[in-house]
């Protein structure tokens, strides 16, 4: 430790506006352990992919980079310090998300414009806000909430810094003639809600939040929550087989749909092993824990491990995000989010998430065609995996990059037992081969209402950077009660709170985890959702008609204001609505 404090010396204290300054100079900086780091020469290396990054620069990822990444990712991460900082850190909205940096000259004009004696009060303040924080009203969380505003760092207004008035409705009438100023109310009204029910956005209290999470980290490892399961991989594996060896079984005796049934649940509980890998869960090895999960995902079922991998690298660090989480972008398919009827821009998939014809019709019947869809949603998935490998999305260079070909000779493997060893030579006829394929990849379907479950009906609010990692995860994700010998059903995924604080502890020692987490959230008084399966399919349910009744009340807002152009009216005619809800 003392070897690792003298290296430590040589790096020079960096101000926030130094950082600010790389930062607007294009350098993607990030803070880690009270260190600077410039990453730009990882970016392309990074195995994780460059998005998980991106969204990073100019924050404190200390949380994010430790939950994430093995010990030995974690002392590569070291070589590229530039600097170090003191006091509690103040993240930026990271570019990527539509936030703005100034270089040094235009801090310097800033300052000069601003009163000698404020700026004598921010150096003395190190890192914190540019301006003190009571002179904002109400809270700094209407700073950056993405709605295509630019993102402005340090203590400029936007519109969202008057306070949220308490009936929605009252910021209905405006200018614009989209019906945007009611999805903009609709929003302000959730971050206020959120804003009641969680604990203070303060530097000091998230700082708080994250001292006990780590600590709670610590005895995560120190009780062994982190050890292989030898047993709980046994019976999986034993599992495993006997679902395949039943499935052949079935085919032999012409049971093409109960074969089909039996391979797909083979499918569905190997995902639960192969989400492991992709965390490092099972031996905490990279590459010995991504090539496990390779020969599952692609060898066995076909999928891409390193397409779910950048996908959900992603969704883990910035869960629940409209515009930034993959795993809530399902336009024009279902919206579970207002915001998304705004047209939002996806950072992931790099295009305008259009709010369109098609998506007015969709959206109309999204809690009908909710099941009916995600039931088909594995050959949506072999389209997404065929996509990343063609399209070479994954690191070129550096340690995961020759991954990539091991997944095309598994892509290869997979259609060659499964396309021509069992639907092309086993099975008798097209009508035979129709109903293996269809019931196969329907059985292996509830595991995506199981990967949704989780996240569908939590808060899709967007609190700012100043947000910590723990209390995102809590807000922003629930979890499935259920009985523990149920547990192999959910295969873990009913746990989802536990692992997004937690994402390398194996499935197998969530519920041990469990009692941990719902202590500390006891402690910092953060609520911590939990609902029986039943429940929570009720809850998505509803989010879903929700956002189906506002798209309903966004057309009315939009044809009374086309009709008559008289914003008066428009605004008496949504009172009138909203109170019918």
């Amino acid at each position: 430790m003392a070897s690792r404090r003298r290296e430590s010396r040589a790096y020079p204290l960096m101000s926030r506006d130094e950082v600010e300054a790389l930062i607007a100079d294009g350098r993607k900086i990030v803070i880690f352990q009270d260190f600077v780091l410039k990453v730009d020469s990882w970016l392309p290396y990074h195995p994780g992919g460059d998005k998980a990054m991106l969204h990073m620069v100019g924050r404190d990822a200390t949380a994010e980079i430790e939950a994430l990444h093995s010990d030995e990712a974690k002392e590569r991460m070291l070589r590229y310090r530039i600097g170090k900082i003191e006091g509690l850190w103040r993240n930026f909205v990271a570019p990527i998300q539509g936030g703005t940096f100034r270089t040094l000259a235009e801090i310097k004009d800033a300052s000069a414009v601003s009163s000698s004696s404020s700026s004598d009060a921010d150096s003395a303040k190190g890192n914190s806000s540019c301006t003190p924080d009571s002179s904002r009203s109400p809270s700094p969380v209407f700073e950056s909430t993405g709605h295509g505003l630019k993102h402005r760092q340090g203590n400029s207004r936007n519109e969202f810094a008057r306070p949220a008035s308490e009936d929605p409705t009252v910021s209905i009438v405006s200018e614009t003639d989209d019906g945007m100023s009611y999805l903009d109310s609709v929003t302000r009204e959730h971050i206020r809600l959120d804003l009641d029910k969680y604990p203070s956005l303060e530097p000091e209290t998230q700082a708080n939040i994250l001292a006990k999470y780590r600590a709670l980290h610590q005895r995560v490892l120190d009780e062994g929550l982190y050890d292989l399961n030898l047993r709980g991989y046994a019976f999986d594996v034993c599992r495993y087989i006997a679902c395949f060896l039943l499935s052949l079984l079935c085919l032999h005796w012409n049971q093409f749909a109960l074969g089909g049934i039996l391979l797909g649940h083979m499918w569905h509980q190997l995902v639960f092993t192969a989400h492991d890998a992709g965390h490092m869960g099972i031996t905490h090895r990279y590459h010995v824990d991504t090539v496990i999960g390779i020969i599952i995902a692609d060898f066995i079922g076909g999928l891409s491990m390193g397409w779910w991998k950048r996908n959900h690298n992603v969704h883990h660090i910035m869960t629940n995000a409209p515009e930034h989480d993959p795993d809530i972008e399902h336009m024009p398919l279902f919206a579970v989010s207002h915001r998304l009827l705004g047209s939002l821009r996806s950072t992931y998939y790099d295009r305008v998430m259009k709010y369109d014809g098609v998506a007015k019709v969709l959206l109309k019947f999204q809690s009908w065609t909710y099941y009916p869809l995600l039931a088909l949603g594995r050959f949506n998935l072999y389209f997404l995996s065929w996509d990343y490998l063609i399209d070479y999305k994954g690191p070129r260079k550096g340690p995961g990059a020759w991954h990539r070909w091991l997944e095309l000779v598994g892509q290869v493997f997979f259609w060659t037992w499964f396309g021509y060893g069992i639907l092309y030579k086993t099975l008798p006829n097209g009508w035979a081969r129709f109903v293996f394929v269809m019931t196969s990849h329907i059985a292996s379907s509830p595991l995506h209402v199981q990967i949704v479950l989780s996240h569908f009906a939590m808060s899709t609010a967007d609190l700012g950077p100043q947000e910590s990692f723990p209390q995102k995860m809590l807000r922003t994700t629930m979890d499935v009660d259920c009985p523990e010998w149920l547990d192999f059903f959910h295969g873990g995924l009913q746990f989802q709170v536990i692992h997004h604080l937690f994402p390398r502890v194996s499935r197998h020692n969530l519920r041990r985890t469990q009692k941990l987490v719902q202590e500390f959230c006891n402690e910092v008084e953060l609520p911590y959702a939990l609902y029986g399966f039943a429940d929570c399919n009720k809850q998505v349910i509803g989010r879903l008609s929700e956002v189906s009744r506002q798209a309903a009340i966004l057309a009315k807002c939009q044809r009374s204001i086309a009709s008559s152009g008289d914003l008066s009216g428009h605004g008496h005619h949504h009172h009138h609505h909203h109170h019918d809800d």
